[in-house]
């Protein structure tokens, strides 16, 4: 295959895994401890907040089958994508039915579409994987989930022009050394940006470590359902840069007609991430 065989990648196309897991309060419970989360309503039966299910159905492959980015090797349910740096870039999620803590679920993901783009630093890959997450045979989550690939990050990124943006709502967030290990091992990740400092600016590009591009969605998705004080419908997401440990990321949201349009916000009025959320 040469480097960028878009033909030969979209054979992954349609591939799919399955899997179960149960929706363990403990786990929740770490969860709520690792971003400040009043853990009083984690409890057997309560609903799952919205985007923790990415905690459960962890992957648990020995490290003999991970890359080097600490990813698992490509080439199995993921194409074999020849460019060095793999990110979240954004998602849509629907929420159909409550979650319950303690209940058995299953997940079917399927590799949905393979695209090239060109950007600012060169190729880019974009995977989309379908995840359906069921309870009792009915579905509860359907989810499109969007994966970037592509070259060292070179220069800093565009800036956002975000001086007319005024939210009605805002919240910080500061995350640790410890919140990037924490919120690592609950989710069995091994990607070094988040805790390798030589890794990530030696291979990556980054001048220090990454904070989840999954972490600031949830931390969004949760903001939004807080704010609204009732269930999530929908969730859509886009990573614009990466948030750097140092720096702390507010939680912005402006009131629509039918929810709140939500933005991760870094010093100097960047953008980490963007958000619609609906109810």
């Amino acid at each position: 295959m040469s480097d960028l065989d878009i033909s030969k990648l979209r054979e992954w196309i349609g591939k799919y895994s399955d899997d179960n897991d149960e929706l363990s309060v403990r786990h929740a419970r770490l969860m709520a401890a690792t971003i400040g989360y009043d853990a009083t309503p984690i409890e057997r039966g309560a609903p799952l907040p919205p985007l923790w299910h990415w905690i459960y159905f962890l992957s648990a492959l020995p490290e003999s089958e991970l890359g080097r980015d600490g990813h698992p090797q490509r080439g199995g349910f993921l194409p074999p994508v020849p460019l060095p740096n793999r990110m979240w870039a954004g998602g849509r999620v629907k929420f159909l039915i409550d979650l319950p803590l303690g209940s058995e679920v299953n997940k079917r993901s399927t590799i949905q579409s393979v695209e090239h783009k060109h950007g600012r630093s060169g190729d880019l890959v974009f995977v989309t994987v379908r995840h359906d997450v069921l309870l009792n045979g009915e579905l509860a989550i359907s989810e499109e989930h969007d994966i970037v690939y592509k070259g060292a990050s070179v220069g800093a990124p565009p800036r956002q022009d975000v001086t007319a943006l005024k939210p009605d709502h805002h919240e910080p967030f500061l995350a640790t050394t410890t919140t990037l290990f924490r919120y690592s091992a609950l989710t069995f990740n091994g990607h070094r940006i988040h805790y390798d400092q030589d890794y990530c600016r030696s291979v990556e590009g980054y001048p220090n470590l990454v904070i989840h591009g999954p972490l600031n969605a949830t931390l969004l998705a949760g903001y939004a359902q807080r704010l609204a004080g009732k269930q999530l419908k929908s969730f859509e997401y886009r990573g614009v840069q990466p948030a750097l440990l140092g720096n702390t990321v507010t939680l912005n949201a402006i009131c629509t007609a039918d929810g709140f349009s939500l933005w991760a916000g870094l010093p100097d009025e960047q953008i980490a991430m963007r958000a619609e959320a609906s109810f």
